[in-house]
This record gives structure tokens, sequence and C-alpha cells, in this order.
């Protein structure tokens, strides 16, 4: 089994005739999704792959009704039209790839996803892979197939990088995954750790979850306050990276859209302390993570 994506995935791309949408394409097709069509305003009739593309997901919806995932790779400028148009004609997973989305846009597209039903994973997210089923967006690039392999243990990482880097390290110790997903490390994102782990409690065929969090933001001690209450029985090994922050002055800016430090949360040290209450195993070592899923019983 899997989550989010599966061998059933029916994947539209908006943007797909840009650079960053075109590379989705082949990467996706290449590792064997079911990619149907894409979306470009004023570029319908075009083939981008051996995909056509439409004017827009109401035309495109007209001769694909199966689709049900939407990858978005607009600029930025484009993101809350392109988003806003995926939600309102109900397509039921939106990745949006794009980065420097403004806070404003992501805020509206979160609140109207919600009030839809829609899930939304991003901005800044370079996708989902359930390994042997279907890879969205450019997750783990071309080299994919050596970095994700099929199994039980679920992969939640703000970033983009440490998504394919824990799933690599997991795979080369023999462990494999059920799905892994970056959610973004912006300020305000559609899916949050909360969000995915309710997905994982109701996948049988995922046994435990590793989380890769970072200093900023408190996705993470709102991933603790639902594992400690119960919302999620599974075992979780959290991999937390900052702990050098503890030692910068607090007025430090770390460059991070959704690095901010707040009234005690968000640091390293409270996401620590947080998860650990929870029962969760906490780590900085990639190699100590391996050990601990290992020894799961």
């Amino acid at each position: 089994m899997a989550i989010l994506i599966n061998k059933y995935t029916r994947v539209l791309i908006q943007g797909i005739t840009g650079g960053e949408g075109s590379r989705a394409a082949k990467e996706m097709i290449d590792y064997g999704t079911n990619v149907v069509c894409g979306v470009t305003p004023g570029k319908g009739g075009q083939s981008v792959e051996g995909m056509p593309v439409y004017n827009s997901i109401k035309e495109a919806l007209e001769k694909h009704r199966d689709v049900n995932v939407s990858l978005i790779a607009v600029p930025a400028t484009f993101i809350r039209k392109a988003a806003l148009e995926a939600i309102e004609n109900r397509i039921q997973v939106i990745n949006i790839l794009t980065e420097h989305v403004t806070v404003e846009d992501c805020a509206l597209i979160y609140a109207s996803a919600k009030k839809a039903g829609v899930m939304v994973i991003g901005p800044s997210s370079v996708g989902v892979i359930s390994p042997g089923f279907a890879k969205l967006g450019v997750i783990g690039s071309g080299e994919v197939k050596n970095v994700f392999t099929p199994g039980n243990v679920g992969v939640i990482s703000k970033s983009g990088g440490m998504t394919a880097e824990i799933s690599s390290v997991l795979s080369q110790a023999g462990i494999g995954q059920s799905t892994a997903i970056n959610i973004g490390g912006d300020q305000i994102i559609g899916s949050d750790f909360v969000d995915i782990l309710k997905l994982f409690q109701s996948d049988p065929e995922t046994k435990a979850v590793v989380m890769f969090g970072e200093v900023g933001g408190s996705y993470e001690e709102l991933a603790a306050e639902f594992i400690k209450s119960g919302g999620f029985t599974k075992p979780v090994i959290a991999v937390i990276a900052g702990s050098f922050s503890e030692k910068l002055p607090k007025e430090t800016v770390l460059g991070h859209a959704g690095a901010i430090v707040s009234q005690g949360r968000g640091s390293y040290a409270s996401k620590v302390k947080a998860l650990g209450e929870a029962g969760v195993f906490v780590t900085s070592s990639l190699i100590e993570m391996v050990d601990i899923v290992k020894n799961l019983k």
C-alpha cells in the first residue's frame, strides 16, 4: 500500500510546457507514473513528452475524467490562480513544486483547500514518491530508482534533499519506504506532519515513520502533541537538524522561509523536548536512525 499516490494515480501537470514542468513530466513518465495531460493557458493543442496540453483544467477534465492528482510547476506569480483552479475543480491531491510563493497566497490556498476537502502538498515541495507505484514531481531526480525502494517505513521531511537522503540511507540498509513526502519548509504549507501522520496511521502497510525536522516553525511540536494524544500509534523516529543554532545569539536570522522561533517554540531544543516527551525516538544522526529502525519490534 501507499498514501497520496499509487498505481491508480492519474496526473495532470499545470505548467507542463515550462522548464520545470517538462522536466518533471519526463522524470515521472520514465518512472512509470501515469501522467495523462498538461495545462498551460494559451498553449492548448501542443504536446509535451507525448502528453496533450490544454488551456484549462476544465477543458482537460472533459477529455480525462480520471485525473485525481495535479502537479503545479508554474512561476510564483501565477501560483494563486493555478492552485485555486485545481481546488475549484476538486482535484484531490495537489503538489506545488514552485518556490517563493508569498505568505498571502499560501494562506489563501491553504484556506481554500481545507474548505474544499482537497489535500495540498507544498509549496516548495519537490514531490512525493510511493516506490514501485508512482512518483510526483522531481523528487530524487533521475537517480530515483537507486534512492527509493518499496517497503513499510514512511518518510516525511521539510527538506527536499533530506527526503532523498534519508530514504537512500534506509534503502542501503535494506529498509524500504511505503511513501516518502517532502512537505516543504515554508511558513505556511498545505499539509504538515500531523496531516501526513493521519494518512500513515490508516495505512496498514506502513509500520513506522521517519520525520525530518529543522529549526523554525511549530510543525514538529504540533506533531508531538498529536502523537502524545494517541493520534498516531506507530513508532516514530525524528531526525532533527540544527543543534548548532542553540549556540547562536537569539536574534540570529537563519534565512529559511519557515525558520521562525518565537515564544519558546520553534527552536532545536523545544522540538527535541516535545518529541521526546511524546515517546518519539529523537536523533540528529542518520546512522543512529537506521539502528533505531532496525531494532523496532
